[in-house]
């Protein structure tokens, strides 16, 4: 089985740019060892297990909130019983139906 969770967690009232804060979530979840991909608009994780992959968005939140009062997550979850490897065999399958590599975040 696999979970594949895009997540992003946005502290609010931190001014304009807030990248000192998001880095602290994805050094948390770049520390767990599960893979992701950072997008400019969130990161998506993918883990085996809920507990897995949430007990790391849990601790990536707990860095953010100790001095961001308020802040703001969006979440979506993709659950696939049987499939692992999926962050790279999405993208695979769509390029192969376009039939070239397509363009992206390169990591």
């Amino acid at each position: 089985m696999s979970f594949l969770v895009f997540v992003s967690m946005t502290p609010l009232g931190k001014g304009e740019s807030v990248s000192k804060y998001v880095a602290r979530v994805v050094d948390v979840v770049d520390r767990s060892g599960l893979p992701y991909v950072l997008t400019p608009m969130g990161t998506i994780v993918e883990g085996e297990s809920w507990e897995e992959v949430m007990e790391v968005l849990k601790e990536g939140f707990e860095r953010l909130k100790e001095d961001c009062p308020r802040v703001s997550i969006t979440m979506k979850i993709d659950y696939r019983e049987g499939k692992s490897g999926r962050l790279k065999s999405k993208v695979e399958s769509v390029q192969e139906k376009i039939g070239r590599e397509i363009k992206g975040i390169k990591g």
